[in-house]
C-alpha cells in the first residue's frame, strides 16, 4: 500500500513537471514570435561588453510608417559609403530594420571580437509597449542576415532615421566599466547608450546631457590603456626606425640574381649620395636625409621595374574604388596598372611584384556566396597566392618578400598578416602595436577623395595671420578618444572649436572645410583605428596636424621628418591640449605652417601622375624598402 502511494506521488510529480515545462515552452514561443513578452534570446559575448540604447520619446509620430526599412548606419562594421565623419572607422555597414515601434524600446547589442556584432536583447522599458517586431537585418556590404528573432544580426546605429534620433557609439572592448552617453536631440527625444560587461546585470542609467556623461569614458580609457599596454611614442618609433635602418644597411641581398645585383648597386648609390647644398633649409628639414631621398627617387625613376599580376577576377582584383576614405588603394591600383614607365610584361625583368587586390572589395564580399567569415577572406588571398606560386617561380623564390600589396581597409592589417606577411604591405592601418612592421611595411595616407575628376578640389588655406581659431575638430564619436576630447574641450574655450558630427549636407561639408582653413591647428584624433583622413586634410588646408593617436606610424615615416610640420600628443595628454598648443612659440608655428605648403605636393593624387606626387611617393617608399630589405623579416 505504501509502495503504491509512493508510485502514485512520483507519477503526479512527473506530470506536474511536464505541465510546467510545456507552459514555459509555450510562453517562450509566444514571446519570441510576437515579442509581446518583450524578450529576445540572449547571445553570449566572448570578448567584450553589451551596448544598449533606449529610444524614449513622446514624439515618434514623425518616424515614417512604411514597409521600407529604417536605414541604420552601424558604427562598428564597414563603411561602403564613406562620409565626412568617417573615416576609417572600423567598419560601418548599412543595416535595415523593417519595424521598430513602441515608446521606450531598449535594444541591447554585443560587440564580438574584431568588429562583428550580434543581437542580444530587445525589451521595452514600459510593460505594455510593443517592442521591435519582425526585425530583419541586412548589411549592404556584408552582414549577418536576420530573418527571425533568434538569429544574429544588426549592430548599434550611428544614425537612426529620422535624423534627430542619434546616439554616440564607442568601442565596448576599450571600456572596462559601465558607461552611459546621452545625446540631447530635439524635442523630447532621448537616446541613451550604455556600455557594460556581459557578466553584469543590464542597467539603464539616466543621463542629464550629451557632454556631462562623457566623463565616465575618461576613467574607462585609462582602463583600456592598461589592457592595451604602454603606447609607443613618436621618439620611440624614430629609435626603432634608426635601429632597423642600421641593420638593413649591412644586409646582404636575398639572392644573387641580376635584379638583386642592380638593387645592391642602387643601395650603394643611395648610401653614398652626395650632399645637396643648394636647397632651402626649410625644404631640406622636411626629410630625414634629403640627399638620400633625392638620389633614391632618381634611381627609382631610372631603374625600377614592376610586374603586375594579371590573375584574379573582378571585383576583388583589378577593380579600383576611387572615392571615399578607402580611395588611396584604388587610385594606386588604377595608376599602377595603367603605368608604362615602371610596369613590365616580362616578370624576369621585375624588381617588384604587385598584387592588385582591393581590401575594400574583399571586405564587401563577406556573406556573399563562399564568404561567410573573415577566415574565408583570408583563404581567398591564400588561394590567390597559391595560384601565382604555381604559375610563376617568383613567389617561392623569396616567399613573397619582393612582392607588395596596397590596402586601405581597417581589416587589411589582419587578413594580410598570415598569407601576405612576407610582402611589403602598404597599409592605412599602420598600428605598430597590432602588427604593423615599421622596418618592412609602408604607412599609406588616408585620402578622402570627394571628386574623382578633380582630386585637388578645394585644396588650400588662408594666411596664418587670418586664422582666428586655435584648434578644430569635428567628427563622429568613434572609439574612446574622441568622446574624451569632447568631454574636455567642447564649449570650454572660444578658440577651441571641438565638435561632434557636423551635418553631412553640402553646407555642412563646406562649413567643415572652412573651419579647417581658418584654424591654426587641426586635431586628428583616432577613431576605432589609428588612421584618419584628417591628417591629409590638415595638410591640404595648411592647418598644422595635431595627431592624437597612440601607436600610429604616419605616412612615409622612413622619409619624412613629421615632427617638423606636425604635432604628436599622447592620448593621456588630452586634458592639457590647449596649454600645449599655446606653449608653442609663434616662430615655430610659422615654420611648421610654411613646411605644410611644401609637403602638400607629396600627398596629392593626379589623374596623370606627376613627379613627387602621392602615386610616386608610395611607389618610392616600396622601392626604398625593397632596396634596403632586411632578410630578418622573411619567414621561411
Amino acid at each position: 500500500m505504501d509502495f503504491c502511494f509512493k508510485g502514485l506521488c512520483a507519477v503526479k510529480i512527473k506530470q506536474l513537471l511536464c505541465i510546467i515545462v510545456i507552459a514555459i515552452a509555450v510562453l517562450v514561443f509566444s514571446q519570441t514570435t510576437s515579442l509581446d513578452g518583450n524578450y529576445l534570446p540572449s547571445l553570449s559575448h566572448t570578448n567584450g561588453g553589451i551596448l544598449t540604447f533606449m529610444v524614449s520619446s513622446t514624439n515618434l509620430s514623425n518616424i515614417p510608417k512604411s514597409d521600407n526599412a529604417y536605414n541604420i548606419h552601424e558604427v562598428f562594421s564597414n563603411a561602403n559609403t564613406p562620409d565626412l565623419d568617417d573615416e576609417v572607422s572600423s567598419e560601418k555597414d548599412t543595416y535595415n530594420v523593417t519595424s521598430l515601434t513602441g515608446v521606450g524600446d531598449i535594444i541591447a547589442l554585443t560587440e564580438i571580437e574584431e568588429g562583428n556584432l550580434k543581437l542580444v536583447t530587445a525589451k521595452p522599458v514600459k510593460g505594455d509597449t510593443d517592442a521591435a517586431r519582425n526585425i530583419n537585418s541586412r548589411a549592404s556590404a556584408g552582414s549577418h542576415h536576420i530573418k527571425s528573432s533568434n538569429q544574429t544580426g544588426f549592430g548599434p546605429s550611428n544614425q537612426l532615421l529620422p535624423r534627430d534620433l542619434k546616439f554616440i557609439g564607442q568601442e565596448s572592448r576599450s571600456i572596462g566599466l559601465s558607461d552611459v552617453i546621452n545625446t540631447s536631440p530635439t524635442h523630447d527625444d532621448k537616446v541613451h547608450l550604455e556600455t557594460q560587461r556581459t557578466n553584469k546585470d543590464n542597467e539603464l542609467l539616466q543621463a542629464g546631457s550629451y557632454m556631462s556623461n562623457l566623463s565616465t569614458m575618461v576613467a574607462g580609457a585609462s582602463g583600456f590603456r592598461k589592457r592595451g599596454g604602454k603606447p609607443i611614442s613618436i621618439s620611440q618609433m624614430n629609435s626603432l626606425l634608426l635601429k632597423n635602418s642600421a641593420s638593413m644597411m649591412a644586409m646582404r641581398p636575398l639572392l644573387s640574381s641580376t635584379r638583386e645585383k642592380e638593387l645592391q648597386h642602387a643601395k650603394l648609390e643611395i648610401k653614398n649620395a652626395p650632399i645637396i647644398r643648394n636647397v632651402p633649409e626649410v625644404h631640406a628639414s622636411l626629410f630625414r636625409n634629403y640627399s638620400m631621398f633625392r638620389r633614391s627617387y632618381e634611381l627609382m625613376e631610372r631603374m625600377l621595374k614592376v610586374y603586375v599580376y594579371r590573375e584574379g577576377e573582378k571585383p576583388i582584383f583589378h577593380q579600383p574604388h576611387l572615392r571615399g576614405i578607402y580611395a588611396s588603394e584604388g587610385w594606386f591600383m588604377k595608376l599602377m596598372e595603367g603605368n608604362r614607365q615602371f610596369v613590365v610584361r616580362d616578370p624576369k625583368k621585375a624588381h617588384l611584384f604587385y598584387i592588385p587586390f582591393s581590401s575594400l572589395k574583399l571586405r564587401n564580399a563577406l556573406h556573399e556566396p563562399n564568404f561567410s567569415s573573415q577566415k574565408d577572406l583570408e583563404n581567398h588571398l591564400k588561394n590567390y597566392v597559391d595560384t601565382v606560386a604555381r604559375r610563376y617561380r617568383f613567389w617561392n623564390r623569396t616567399k613573397g618578400a619582393d612582392h607588395f600589396v596596397v590596402a586601405c581597409h581597417d581589416w587589411a592589417l589582419r587578413f594580410t598578416r598570415k598569407n601576405l606577411g612576407n610582402c611589403i604591405r602598404v597599409l592605412c592601418n599602420s598600428n605598430i602595436a597590432r602588427g604593423f612592421n615599421i622596418g618592412k611595411d609602408v604607412s599609406l595616407p588616408v585620402t578622402y577623395i570627394r571628386s574623382g575628376e578633380n582630386p585637388r578640389k578645394d585644396i588650400g588655406g588662408i594666411h596664418p595671420s587670418q586664422r582666428t581659431i586655435l584648434a578644430f575638430f569635428a567628427g563622429g564619436m568613434h572609439g574612446f578618444v574622441r568622446p574624451i576630447l569632447l568631454q574636455y574641450w567642447n564649449n570650454k574655450e572660444p578658440d577651441m572649436k571641438i565638435f561632434g558630427p557636423m551635418p553631412r549636407d553640402i553646407d555642412g561639408k563646406a562649413r567643415y572645410r572652412e573651419f579647417m582653413r581658418s584654424s591654426r591647428y587641426c586635431i586628428c584624433a583616432k577613431g576605432y583605428e589609428v588612421h584618419t583622413p584628417r591628417v591629409v586634410e590638415s595638410i591640404y588646408y595648411e592647418c598644422v596636424p595635431v595627431i592624437i593617436s597612440d601607436n600610429y606610424v604616419p605616412p612615409f615615416f622612413d622619409i619624412l621628418n613629421w615632427e617638423m610640420f606636425a604635432l604628436f600628443i599622447l592620448e593621456k595628454d588630452i586634458p592639457n591640449l590647449r596649454s600645449i598648443l599655446l606653449s608653442i612659440p609663434e616662430d615655430k608655428y610659422m615654420m611648421m605652417q610654411q613646411r605644410l605648403k611644401i609637403v602638400q605636393q607629396y600627398f596629392v593624387w593626379h589623374k596623370i601622375p606627376e613627379k613627387y606626387d602621392l602615386f610616386h611617393m608610395i611607389l618610392h617608399s616600396v622601392w626604398y624598402k625593397r632596396v634596403f630589405q632586411n632578410n630578418a623579416f622573411v619567414k621561411y
